[in-house]
């Protein structure tokens, strides 16, 4: 098993982490619903947040009262 010679530490470690993690493709990478600016997939940009246009407790409400149609409506049609 391959064992390093020295330690590396906390700061290289994040900076290798960090580099590989946030790097956009074009294939993964999105627009933001509310700024337009590119972000990850899933995501939502910082821009929005902090201005306001984004608010989670609301989206995650809405996806909850969101009703799905029932088995027998969609049978009958």
């Amino acid at each position: 098993m391959a064992v390093p010679k020295k330690k590396s530490s906390r700061s290289r470690t994040g900076m290798r982490r960090y580099s590989t993690a946030y790097k956009m493709d074009p294939v993964t990478g999105t627009t933001c619903a509310f700024t337009h600016e590119p972000v990850r997939t899933h995501t939502v940009s910082m821009k929005s947040i902090k201005e306001g246009l984004y608010d989670a407790a609301a989206v995650k409400k809405a996806k909850k009262t969101a009703k799905k149609p029932s088995a027998k409506a969609s049978a009958s049609a």
